[in-house]
């Protein structure tokens, strides 16, 4: 896990220009292409790096649409087809930010081409799909060509605390992990059908969409994998309006086509982790009143710790080795420069958002690109929340009270 860095201002931007570039050429430009692109570009502002990132394409179906994105954000090239972007001789970094069903064919041709991949998650919409992304990855990093799945909340400071205090054995032996993600964006029945919407597209709903990101977070802090799952799902509104013609965001006037939602709205899952610890999982999209919290409570025999992103600044932290007396759960304002990532930022107290979790990320990816060595969270790791996701989908299918995750 990246820790503080002497601040950039300390070094000189003449020497910062003069690094080697690592060139990422954008496919998609919708919200998270624009948050990916913010953070290759804030990147080296903040962060002393072994090369400097430039985002020198964007490609999008849409010419004029990818081309007020490009000029929005001075990007000099922008293509229609990603197939150009692999072909460039000025792009050393494929960046995936399209929906998951092109995740395979984009990321397997990019790194056969010799292009370094980051790919938003899930890494792909089926496990044959992980898998032949992951064959594809470890065949590439013989020659040098690595890959990185967008697994970008590990990038938050409280979270990647969190982790080192498991290392360091603060919490001893692990028992439960309780995760929630919870958010509310499409409980409005009338809100359209959008591709995270429709199986084909997306994979699952809430499960790929916001549990992945709990699977991930889960194996991350603790160290530990599910080795066995037992699932509910369930879609509460079945139909919606189609989008409308211009392709935004508004609902269709009433009386006019609907289509089926194909994917969940929720998923309720427990499981056992293969060292023995207890695990609940919950993601729905219809939580009324919750935006984006991601919830996460580990227990362990010598303590405890709760992370909530809608206080992303903030670990609680119970060290049970304490006398009954003075313990309890303590707050970690963690803002300090000997934090994880936040040496680079604020004064202590200041405080990080969202955005930086991905400006994170960017570092670690190019940090690790400098030194030779494969980014994480690797594809490996995106195939193991893959194969999770389908074994909490067959679960929640026939009811089965435990169906095993392959490993």
């Amino acid at each position: 896990m990246e820790q503080a860095v002497t601040p950039p201002e300390n070094q000189s931007p003449a020497a910062s220009a003069q690094r080697p570039p690592l060139r990422i050429g954008l496919a998609g430009h919708s919200f998270m292409g624009s948050i990916h692109t913010q953070a290759w570009q804030s990147a080296p502002k903040f962060f002393d790096l072994p090369l400097r990132p430039e985002v020198t394409a964007v490609c999008g179906r849409d010419a004029t649409r990818a081309g007020e994105f490009a000029e929005r954000f001075g990007i000099a090239r922008v293509e229609t087809d990603w197939r150009r972007l692999i072909e460039s001789d000025d792009v050393d970094v494929i960046d995936i930010c399209v929906p998951g069903d092109l995740h395979a064919p984009i990321a397997i041709a990019a790194l056969q081409a010799g292009k370094h991949v980051l790919c938003e998650k899930p890494l792909a919409n089926t496990i044959a799909e992980a898998e032949s992304m992951v064959a594809a990855a470890r065949e590439s990093a013989g020659r040098g060509v690595h890959a990185m799945v967008g697994y970008s909340y590990r990038g938050t400071p409280a979270i990647a605390y969190a982790q080192q205090l498991v290392v360091a054995g603060r919490l001893g032996t692990i028992r439960h992990i309780r995760a929630r993600y919870l958010q509310d964006w499409i409980v409005d029945p009338d809100f359209p059908l959008v591709w995270r919407l429709q199986k084909d597209r997306a994979g699952s709903g809430a499960l790929g969409d916001i549990g992945a990101h709990l699977i991930d977070l889960a194996a991350f802090v603790t160290g530990q994998r599910l080795a066995e799952v037992s699932a509910l799902t369930e879609t509460f509104v079945t139909e919606r309006p189609l989008p409308s013609a211009s392709g935004g965001l508004s609902a269709t006037a009433a009386g006019e086509e609907r289509g089926q939602v194909t994917v969940d709205d929720a998923a309720l899952f427990i499981g056992r982790t293969g060292s023995g610890a207890l695990a609940s999982f919950e993601a729905t999209r219809f939580a009324t009143g919750r935006k984006n919290a991601i919830q996460l409570e580990i227990n362990g025999s010598a303590g405890s710790v709760y992370f909530d992103f809608e206080n992303l600044n903030e670990l609680w932290f119970h060290d049970h080795t304490l006398p009954a007396a003075e313990a309890g759960f303590r707050r970690i304002h963690v803002t300090e420069a000997d934090h994880p990532f936040a040496g680079a930022w604020w004064p202590p107290g200041h405080g990080l958002g969202y955005e930086q979790t991905f400006i994170h990320q960017a570092v670690g990816l190019t940090r690790a690109l400098a030194a030779g060595r494969a980014p994480e969270p690797t594809f490996d790791d995106g195939a193991y929340v893959q194969q999770v996701l389908a074994a909490v989908e067959a679960s929640a299918a026939d009811g089965s009270r435990a169906t095993p995750v392959p490993h």
